[in-house]
């Protein structure tokens, strides 16, 4: 197993957390060092928040671990594509890497024609991809019903 896929599956760790907690199933670490610094899920529902996505969540549990708002020697490893919030803080934080599962072809930061990321961030798509995409399904066909 990669690097990226064992810490894709922490990630995943947190999605099922928020599916039991009947969030949108979005798991995100921070990890720096090789270590993990911060982990969350979406806690939308459960904070009343739309900014309580398991980025942000992440984001400042990361900040708060490392004593500063730069998360420049960092990895992101999220379940689903940022959306163009997230995006927007991660530009914030200078995170050096981005890691994520799924794309998210509805509100996805990729939609817009230019990257809402710091240009020294580095993008890895579709890690475990169909793993982070099941969850999701297996959320929203569960809300249909």
């Amino acid at each position: 197993m990669s690097t990226d896929e064992f810490f894709m599956r922490e990630a995943l760790k947190e999605a099922r957390i928020a599916f039991e907690k009947d969030e949108v199933p979005v798991g995100a670490v921070i990890v720096a060092g090789n270590r993990i610094i911060a982990r969350a899920h979406n806690l939308t529902e459960t904070l009343n928040d739309v900014t309580a996505h398991a980025e942000m969540q992440a984001i400042t549990a990361a900040a708060a671990f490392i004593g500063g708002k730069y998360l420049k020697e960092c990895t992101l490893y999220v379940t689903l594509e940022p959306c163009l919030m997230c995006a927007g803080a991660l530009y914030w934080t200078q995170i050096s890497n981005i890691a994520y599962g799924a794309t998210d072809t509805k509100r996805g930061f990729s939609l817009n024609s230019s990257s809402p990321l710091h240009p020294s961030t580095i993008l890895k798509k579709g890690i475990l991809e169909a793993e982070c995409a099941a969850i999701l399904g297996d959320f929203f066909k569960k809300k249909r019903k």
